[in-house]
């Protein structure tokens, strides 16, 4: 599409949108003192609330009111099986079987977990690969593993950089990467999308490579779970992770997913740590003390999960299926994306830099570093705050903001340009 550069434009796009009335799902921030809507961007670090979730919340605590513990069966949607009833879209957004997903734990608690599974280093093969830049809590729990195993991250752990005067990584340069330490590698443990640079990774290609030489790879899905299409289940991914409060809308701190594919769920030489939620539910209750594990990924839970984080989950799934899914969200993405970057190269190619790859290399985010002298990138940062932007800062040097097909708008875009234009 050829984009023009004034508000018109963006106003003719946003009437001509399809997804348009998403934006009234939602409970829009404002301006403090005012009741002008915020410019909001920052559903890559914490997505705003369905306007469904509140009742969602409400009939679960109209549960607890009126039934007590009679609320684990015989109601609708009984709190026993809660997480089954958001498998099936949770599915649908990664790309997998239902069998292959659970929504359990905290983000970092599932890495962990997986891990005790999924990286069984030996004398040979006892690296992990990471990226340098990694979210620096992936980067604590490889370390940790790496050191609960016996060895020294300094000889076990793979860093990815960049090449010199670059931002982001080649995926040529990840895979000859693998081809180098493939006789140590025991994991490979990449994002789906770098939270810093905004870079989509080519993950299927990863685990192509990965599979080429026997090496167990595994996906930290924060930033593209709800944002980008994936295949996790062809791919032939063997684990994955997500947090369920950026792109999924799902309130802070939110319980997280995960993903195990199917080829692991019947082995029973894979080590794991085991609790009774992820023990057989035909005889949970017998309340014997011999584990034996769903032969799915709720095989991987520990305890029953909280309700109420579960049933903001579901609201933001069902939310999601209104949308008609991550296919129809994602193709206005590419456009909003498309649009704010087009408006920023045209307005301020001197003085923002946009170090995210342009698409496929892209979901929502574009992280945008500020190069004029007059101005440090924090302040301007500050400025665009103070003038109804809510984006967020990431060091050393990174203004991250994130156009969100479900509720972002093409004149938030052409707005957001015009106060970054105005702040520098």
């Amino acid at each position: 599409m050829d984009f023009e550069d004034h508000l018109g434009f963006a106003q003719q796009l946003d009437q001509r949108d399809p997804l348009a009335h998403m934006r009234d799902e939602f409970h829009i921030p404002t301006i403090k003192g005012t009741d002008q809507a915020e410019i909001y961007l920052c559903g890559n670090s914490l997505g705003l609330q369905p306007k469904r979730t509140a009742s969602y919340l409400q009939d679960e605590l109209h549960k607890w009111q009126t039934l007590g513990v009679k609320g684990h069966f015989d109601c609708e949607y009984p709190w026993m099986p809660y997480h089954e009833f958001l498998t099936a879209e949770s599915a649908k957004l990664v790309g997998a079987k239902p069998a292959e997903v659970v929504c359990m734990n905290s983000l970092t608690a599932n890495l962990h977990f997986l891990m005790v599974s999924f990286y069984q280093p030996t004398a040979k093969r006892h690296k992990i690969m990471i990226e340098d830049h990694a979210f620096p809590s992936d980067h604590y729990a490889v370390e940790s593993q790496i050191k609960f195993h016996g060895h020294d991250p300094a000889a076990s752990l793979v860093l990815l950089k960049p090449r010199a005067g670059e931002e982001t990584l080649r995926l040529d340069d990840i895979l000859a990467a693998i081809d180098e330490h493939a006789d140590e590698l025991a994991l490979i443990m990449l994002p789906g999308v770098q939270y810093y640079t905004g870079q989509v990774f080519d993950m299927q290609a990863i685990a192509d490579a990965a599979q080429h030489h026997h090496i167990t790879v595994g996906f930290d899905l924060a930033h593209a779970a709800g944002n980008i299409p994936m295949q996790l289940h062809d791919w032939g991914v063997d684990f994955a992770a997500w947090c369920t409060y950026k792109y999924l809308n799902s309130g802070p701190g939110s319980v997280a997913g995960c993903f195990v594919h199917e080829k692991h769920h019947d082995n029973p030489d894979l080590p794991r740590f085991a609790g009774w939620w992820g023990h057989d539910k035909a005889t949970r209750f017998k309340m014997e003390n011999h584990f034996v594990p769903i032969q799915s990924a709720e095989g991987w839970q520990l305890s029953n999960p909280p309700i109420l984080s579960l049933a903001a989950i579901r609201a933001s799934l069902d939310t999601f299926k209104q949308a008609g899914g991550i296919d129809a969200l994602r193709d206005k993405s590419k456009q909003l994306t498309a649009y704010m970057r087009f408006l920023l190269q045209q307005r301020l190619p001197e003085q923002v830099q946009i170090i995210t790859p342009d698409d496929p290399l892209s979901g929502c985010q574009l992280s945008l570093t500020i190069t004029t002298e007059q101005h440090s990138g924090q302040a301007i940062f500050a400025a665009i705050e103070a003038a109804g932007v809510t984006g967020d800062w990431r060091e050393p040097n990174v203004i991250r903001v994130a156009p969100v097909p479900l509720y972002n708008r093409f004149t938030d875009c052409h707005r957001f340009v015009e106060i970054l234009e105005a702040a520098l």
